[in-house]
């Protein structure tokens, strides 16, 4: 395993670059630019000082030089870059903020398979029966209903009804532990609701394909109690492909965090990103984006490391 392990890391350096190419040259694509920005916040300027402007900021140079310049920030200084509107470190801004996406994404997925796991195997064990109905359905309504939308709800229907709102005050877990929870709660489970559907029509499927298998019927056959067939021989072999599902499910779990941050006020690198793509930050926006990137990447070698546990017959070479 730790050949495979040094191998996944080495492939994952091209990978790096890859993303960083993209992440570079697309951003430079969105129409106006910071200087444009900066005219519009401060007024009319010549073109001389429009120039001027461009060389304080290093966007005199081809882009080509710009992003050497960034890359070589990274390796060689680690910094991937400073912000042009207050000059402060980006990644400064980033370590603030990153827990706080971190916490929402990790409670988002211990609340979406808390509510999947029990219903999709009760749907599965019990397959056509009125709980059966009824867990399909509850999927199917929440892989059908945007959370963006379930989030307004929250926020303006209590407002109106009952003049309550979620908690705006962001408290660090380590801080405070209820007010944490309190502010988190509601944003969680508004965005877990996508991967709490797809994860419990997904569990029932592989439950249903491996019940059918014949060590299954051995297992039922030799009189082992449902809790035992259930727990040890069908469900850890039902997991690969939901442990697959999951860690495809964490990108759009990040991009929806951009958003849910937003409409909950949580401090944290949805918010962040955005602010850098309405003021045309460049170094904002390509530091936030590519330290996703990053977290992405590493999720899914830890995901794949998790089929050897699973299933013994996965060898890494």
């Amino acid at each position: 395993m730790r050949t495979y392990i040094i191998r996944r890391l080495i492939l994952l350096i091209p990978t790096f670059f890859l993303v960083t190419i993209i992440v570079f040259g697309v951003i430079r694509l969105i129409p106006g630019d910071i200087i444009d920005q900066m005219i519009a916040e401060h007024g009319r300027i010549t073109q001389f000082s429009r120039a001027e402007l461009e060389g304080i900021l290093g966007l005199d140079t081809p882009i080509h030089v710009q992003y050497a310049r960034w890359i070589n920030g990274i390796f060689l200084h680690g910094d991937i870059g400073t912000s042009l509107w207050d000059r402060t470190p980006v990644i400064e801004d980033i370590l603030v903020r990153l827990p706080v996406t971190i916490e929402l994404c990790i409670l988002s997925v211990i609340i979406a398979l808390i509510i999947a796991f029990p219903i999709g195997i009760y749907s599965a064990i019990r397959q056509d029966t009125p709980g059966d109905y009824i867990g399909r359905s509850i999927a199917i309504l929440f892989i059908s209903v945007p959370n963006f939308w379930i989030g307004t709800l929250i926020i303006v229907f209590p407002a109106l009804w009952w003049g309550w709102m979620p908690p705006i005050e962001y408290k660090p877990f380590f801080e405070n532990q209820i007010q944490n929870l309190e502010m988190f709660i509601l944003p969680a489970v508004t965005l877990g609701m996508l991967l709490c559907g797809v994860t419990m029509r997904m569990i029932r499927s592989m439950m249903l394909e491996v019940l059918r298998q014949d060590y299954i019927r051995t297992a039922w056959s030799k009189g082992l109690k449902e809790r035992v067939v259930i727990t040890r021989h069908a469900l850890k072999n039902a997991m690969i492909p939901v442990i697959t599902l999951v860690g495809l499910q964490i990108v759009p779990l990040i991009g929806g965090a951009v958003i849910i941050e937003q409409i909950f006020c949580l401090p944290g690198m949805g918010v962040y990103l955005l602010e850098g793509i309405f003021s045309r930050d460049y170094p904002v926006i390509t530091g936030a984006v590519l330290f996703i990137a990053v977290i992405v990447l590493l999720i899914n070698l830890f995901i794949d490391l998790t089929y050897g546990f699973l299933d013994p017959r996965v060898q890494y070479k």
